[in-house]
């Protein structure tokens, strides 16, 4: 009997490649509600990205984006801070700020649009329906 096999080590393996499967696909989605929020900001992405505080506008834009993947996507505030690379309560400050932004029927109505648009994306790494796989071929025609 194998070593690793005994110790419980495949099944281990097969764990890891899993949560690093998800944490992939969680990266890609804060990617995903960045680009979503940025875009109905109008705040350049790259300032949404970034490592600090940056403007007013970018902060709002970054706590919308962590909203929406918190509830478009169905992700853990502890999920998003990771994907985010931001601490969990900052997170949960976000959501509960973006909540409150609600309370303004024009705020409210867009963020039903962003969220319904991201609903609506297919998952991560998926081509029409087919799991990904890492230098998986393009189907005949696709050429993006």
């Amino acid at each position: 009997m194998d070593i690793l096999r005994a110790r419980g080590g495949e099944g281990r393996a097969r764990e890891d490649r899993a949560g690093e499967d998800r944490a992939g696909e969680d990266r890609a989605r804060a990617q995903l509600a960045r680009q979503a929020a940025a875009f109905s900001l109008g705040v350049p992405v790259e300032a949404v990205q970034a490592s600090g505080r940056g403007t007013a506008a970018a902060a709002q834009a970054r706590q919308v984006a962590m909203y929406l993947a918190h509830i478009a996507f169905e992700m853990s505030l502890a999920r998003v801070a990771l994907a985010f690379g931001r601490d969990r309560s900052t997170v949960a400050y976000a959501c509960h700020k973006v909540e409150d932004m609600r309370d303004d029927p024009a705020f409210d109505a867009r963020m039903d649009d962003l969220e319904t648009s991201l609903r609506a994306m297919p998952a991560p790494g998926r081509v029409m329906g087919m799991p990904a796989r890492t230098g998986a071929p393009m189907a005949a025609g696709m050429s993006w």
